[in-house]
């Protein structure tokens, strides 16, 4: 898996080495030798990955972190923090101003690969979610209620059979607000446990059971593969966390655990988690834009087009009837010039609410535009069709319609035109528009009430 990654550091030996090292796996590598070129160049060569030396002249890599959050732009590249500086402040402190990960001078080769390609699994699903949402609907940075969601404590599952090892981390992370379980409390692994947690711990050391299978079985099963999983291994145990990153984990920490960095390395994890599960809300929220009509919550006229095309376009088609309803409200342009838009819209909401209580499930109710409704009747003659459209006719006009600010009530009627596929070839738009012609002449006969085009 390549890709670009901008390494920044004020000496020219280090973005050297770096660099021989990155390209070595096939990566592509830009440079960047202070905090400003930093910026610049991660606004316009888009780097999937930036490694940012913490001591810099000019800005320092802290507020260059800082900058690069900040930025809608460039918020969402992970940053590597690469220092020099030993103390766990110092690590945390990188963290804290939003970097993803931290590497410690001199770079160890299997830590600089574990955290890249991790952080490029971690790419791949967010690259994908944002190009999706940017093709559904109009992308923005993340809203408040979504930040404050980044931000709230997380449901945390730890697996060690080390009583000592598990009550102490369960112990610092419940001081910090977030709610732990451990497997020793819950008497053993179960799927449920691993469903209600956002974030595993996961413990190498372990002797009773395979944590590397633990691993993959996270990774495994649906309901739990967007989980974050964070291994803990002994320094010489490399060999062993190192596979728990090819199975899935997204991050390591080493013993002894440091209370500090393991406390911002779930911080950083849940964050990320949720930024994927925001993602997915979003994409998923445009997905539904653009099928959904959202004055009436009926499918849209995009949406009934496909649905006819993919109908037609059965093996069975041919064998199977397929027959369509198009109501028009009658008169409704009254409604709208003596009452208001408001008034309308509200006639438009319950003859939708009344259509969708008059049709199967298997019915298809979509708004075609403006005033006028289709009804998609998969496996219907033409003759079931017209009585079914009488039907919802007459439930229709059936109850006067109270609209909220209007004095008075309403009586409301539905012309309809019903047509069914005759096969030959005929196309979604051919059907709509026999169906079209059915309801001209119920418009044309008196309103209120339903013609068909035989099949």
């Amino acid at each position: 898996m390549s890709a670009r990654i901008l390494v920044v550091d004020d000496i020219e030996a280090n973005r050297r080495l770096l660099k021989a090292k990155l390209e070595a796996k096939y990566y592509d590598v830009i440079v960047a030798e202070n905090g400003e070129k930093a910026i610049t160049a991660a606004k316009s060569d888009s780097p999937a990955i930036i490694l940012l030396d913490v001591m810099m002249p000019g800005i320092d890599g802290y507020e260059t972190c800082r900058r690069l959050k900040a930025d809608p732009d460039t918020a969402h590249i992970p940053v590597v923090m690469v220092t020099a500086l030993s103390e766990v402040e110092d690590r945390i402190k990188g963290l804290k101003v939003g970097a993803e990960d931290f590497l410690t001078k001199p770079v160890d080769d299997f830590a600089l690969m574990t955290r890249i390609e991790a952080l490029m699994r971690y790419n791949t699903v967010a690259d994908e979610l944002r190009r999706r949402e940017a093709s559904g609907m109009a992308s923005g940075s993340l809203e408040a209620v979504d930040l404050e969601d980044l931000k709230k404590p997380a449901s945390v599952l730890i697996i060690d059979d080390n009583p000592r090892s598990s009550v102490r981390l369960a112990k610092r992370l419940r001081e910090e607000g977030h709610t732990v379980v451990t497997l020793l409390e819950s008497g053993g692994l179960s799927a449920e446990a691993g469903r209600k947690a956002e974030l595993v711990i996961v413990s190498l050391n372990a002797e009773k059971f395979d944590p590397l299978r633990i691993c993959a079985h996270f990774k495994m099963h649906e309901t739990t593969r967007s989980l974050s999983v964070i291994v803990v291994f002994d320094p010489h145990d490399q060999a062993k966390a190192m596979k728990a990153m090819e199975l899935g984990a997204s991050d390591m920490v080493v013993t002894p655990v440091e209370d500090q960095e393991l406390l911002a390395r779930v911080r950083t994890q849940s964050r990320r988690t949720r930024y994927i599960d925001i993602l997915r809300r979003r994409v998923d929220h445009g997905m539904e834009l653009a099928v959904i009509d959202q004055l009436t919550g009926l499918h849209n006229r995009r949406y009934m087009i496909n649905q006819l095309d993919r109908l037609l376009k059965r093996p069975s088609a041919e064998q199977s009837p397929i027959s369509v309803m198009i109501a028009d409200i009658d008169h409704f342009k009254r409604v709208n010039d003596t009452y208001g838009h408001e008034a309308g819209d509200n006639v438009l909401k319950e003859v939708a609410r009344r259509l969708q209580a008059n049709t199967r499930p298997t019915d298809i109710v979509c708004r075609h535009g403006g005033e006028e409704f289709m009804i998609i009747m998969p496996d219907t003659a033409v003759e079931i069709a017209c009585k079914a459209a009488e039907r919802i006719r007459r439930a229709v006009a059936a109850d006067a319609f109270e609209i909220e600010g209007v004095p008075v009530s309403l009586d409301v009627t539905l012309s309809g035109g019903v047509a069914a596929y005759t096969g030959s070839g005929e196309s979604p738009l051919d059907l709509i528009k026999k169906s079209d012609e059915a309801l001209y002449r119920a418009k044309s006969g008196g309103r209120n009430r339903v013609e068909s085009v035989a099949a």
